[in-house]
């Protein structure tokens, strides 16, 4: 992660999932600099990391549940 991208690892999931919303919009108007698209792609690739971050503990955390139920269950 980038300097510039420090924030993101503090970020809760609703609010990289936003950020990047609005990077990738500002990505497919085009209207950004060479220099300034490459920051935003890195900046995308950074929330994206985390937001697939917080999802795979939610994921992880669903099946631990899952595991638990049925086994008590039998």
């Amino acid at each position: 992660m980038t300097e510039n991208n420090k924030d993101v690892a503090s970020m809760s999931y609703e609010q990289a999932r936003d950020e990047l919303v609005k990077v990738v919009a500002e990505l497919e108007a085009g209207s950004a600099t060479l220099e300034s698209s490459m920051q935003l792609w890195e900046r995308g690739e950074a929330l994206a990391d985390k937001c697939e971050q917080w999802l795979s503990g939610a994921r992880a955390t669903l099946e631990k549940a899952s595991k638990a139920k049925k086994s008590s269950a039998e």
